[in-house]
């Protein structure tokens, strides 16, 4: 069956919530297997292992916010 313009619109809407459910699976699953997971906190790159413990691998520049629309070159 092909999808109509609405379903179309309707999945394409969801687009982002699917893929924040798809990384919470896969980090929540990664640590469950027994690998450890990278994660950004408050401007540091952490490494979070399955026992609960974290270590900082790096600490990264502030977020630069960008307006809806516009675009930003990295130099």
């Amino acid at each position: 069956m092909i999808p109509n313009e609405a379903s179309m619109r309707f999945l394409e809407d969801h687009i982002p919530d699917l893929a924040d459910a798809a990384f919470t699976q896969a980090y929540w699953q990664a640590l469950a297997n027994g690998s450890s997971v990278l994660k950004v906190e408050q401007g540091e790159i952490i490494e979070v292992f399955p026992d609960g413990s974290r270590k900082v691998i790096k600490q990264i520049a502030p977020l630069i916010p960008v307006p809806l629309g516009k675009k930003r070159i990295a130099k």
